[in-house]
């Protein structure tokens, strides 16, 4: 069999700036056989990823140095087969979620902000990046006198499956971290999504987003800086979404020092 040969994309050197699927070369008029096992090997990860589930347990335990409750929450959606065909489930909570969330303890409650986790579209993104992000995040709040709720860990949970929680726990804000849709170049990317006053019924237009969290992507310290700005400033003008901009600069905006 003969060697194959491959001509390079002139855009070849743009490859060194983004993980994107680019400038993949051509063998005749093909794509080069590496390029397309590449590609398969990305679709698998991305389809173990929609399909993964948190590590409950020892997400437990990453959390337990941060000294904060962990309620342990789950949506409507009994499963991922009918978390993926029932989207409406997956933004609510089950009965005995919200009998949980109504137990909690006062000293918990009215807290500036409540951190919700979510497996969302790739318990995987979660799984790795919870805890490293967790770590700079939690100090940070803290520093900038930002009371906290307990953390809530929602399983085949959706965005709006924080809604209810922060709304039962009557905090100002709610930050829902979540497994974000995995794309070819990345399917552990986490997101992060900011509501003042949530409530249930509350639409993507008045949420903040911070999408692309991961060492590879928006890196941890950058993505709690603009966390940690958005959320001050939500508090400040008692709004988040459209009328909400992001100012940061990452070069100088100093809110981590």
């Amino acid at each position: 069999m003969s060697e194959e040969i491959i001509e390079q994309d002139p855009w070849a050197s743009l490859k060194a700036f983004t993980t994107a699927r680019i400038a993949l070369g051509r063998t005749g008029t093909a794509i080069p056989l590496r390029e397309v096992l590449n590609f398969r090997l990305a679709h698998a990860h991305a389809r173990d990823a929609v399909y993964s589930a948190l590590s409950v347990n020892t997400l437990q335990e990453q959390l337990q140095p941060f000294h904060l409750p962990v309620l342990l929450l789950h949506s409507k959606a009994g499963d991922r087969h009918e978390y993926l065909q029932r989207p409406d489930k997956g933004r609510q909570l089950d009965e005995d979620s919200i009998a949980l969330l109504g137990k909690t303890d006062s000293r918990y409650l009215h807290k500036d902000v409540a951190i919700i986790l979510a497996d969302g579209l790739s318990a995987t993104a979660m799984n790795v990046h919870t805890q490293p992000l967790l770590e700079v995040l939690i100090p940070v709040f803290k520093k900038a006198g930002l009371s906290l709720a307990p953390i809530c860990m929602v399983q085949q949970g959706r965005v709006a499956s924080g809604d209810e929680a922060g709304q039962i726990l009557q905090a100002k804000v709610t930050l829902m971290l979540i497994g974000e849709r995995p794309g070819l170049s990345a399917a552990d990317s986490m997101g992060a999504y900011i509501t003042f006053a949530p409530k249930p019924g509350i639409t993507d237009e008045a949420r903040n987003c911070i999408s692309n969290i991961r060492e590879e992507g928006l890196q941890y310290e950058a993505a709690a800086q603009k966390i940690l700005y958005l959320i001050m400033e939500a508090i400040r003008l008692k709004l988040t979404g459209v009328a909400l901009k992001d100012n940061t600069s990452l070069d100088n905006a100093g809110l981590l020092e």
